[in-house]
């Protein structure tokens, strides 16, 4: 009947305004953990220990967080408008900006899944230019390098080599401590010796044990973004029916 169809239209248009509030606040949250990331960096790795540092090493963690709680925000907002409002414009963007986001999520899968190597080789090329100039210049990245190196167990990116001719090199004389695994004067004949393993490989079996936790989690991501396209163009065909 037209009354039951209102009822349900109805029913998932406040469904529909509840999911992107969610949405809306839960972007406001990453957008202020982003921010503060950005200021007080080191705070963030006190409280969430040497895994988050070690991810701050690989991604400029305050960017991502403040990027993704920006379009989580720009995302809320259009689906509760456009749900509120019952707006078929502001539906057709929310549509195509999720189905955008969903799309790039498959590719982003798809290349880290092929092409691991290429992946690992331009993460390389990125890192370790800023470690060999801002390690032993800038209080924050030396700070949180330190902090990895010392509970992860770990020397650079790939090894000690990487502060070879670096800022910190040229100054001191020796390579950090955490690169011949004790304290004092370590130098690169000492360094070899030891042959400390590189914080990227310790990264990679960090995320390796905790891959079936981000797979259930992108899967669970890429569902809600299915649904929410869904109910979106749900909306949009109704609209013409009322």
């Amino acid at each position: 009947s037209l009354g039951a169809k209102m009822g349900c239209f109805t029913f998932i248009k406040v469904m529909m305004i509840l999911f992107n509030l969610a949405i809306f606040l839960s972007g406001g949250t990453l957008l202020g953990v982003g921010i503060w990331v950005k200021v007080d960096g080191q705070s963030f790795v006190n409280i969430f220990g040497a895994l988050s540092s070690s991810v701050l090493q690989i991604v400029n963690v305050s960017y991502v967080l403040i990027v993704i709680g920006a379009i989580l925000l720009i995302i809320g907002f259009l689906g509760c408008c456009g749900a509120q409002k019952e707006s078929k414009c502001l539906l057709m963007v929310f549509f195509s900006v999720v189905l955008i986001i969903f799309i790039a999520e498959v590719a982003v899968a798809v290349v880290a899944l092929v092409y691991t190597t290429l992946a690992e080789s331009l993460l390389t090329a990125v890192v370790t230019p800023v470690l060999k100039e801002q390690y032993g210049k800038d209080p924050t990245i030396t700070q949180i390098w330190n902090t990895t190196m010392t509970q992860v167990h770990c020397c650079g990116l790939n090894n000690y080599t990487d502060f070879s001719n670096s800022f910190y090199y040229e100054k001191n004389g020796f390579y950090p401590p955490q690169c011949c695994g004790s304290p004092g004067s370590c130098n690169a004949t000492l360094a070899a010796q030891r042959n400390v393993t590189g914080c990227f490989d310790q990264i990679l079996e960090e995320i390796r044990t905790n891959a079936g936790v981000a797979g259930g989690v992108a899967a669970g991501i890429g569902a809600l973004e299915i649904a929410a396209m869904a109910v979106s163009m749900y909306l949009y065909c109704r609209l013409d029916q009322k």
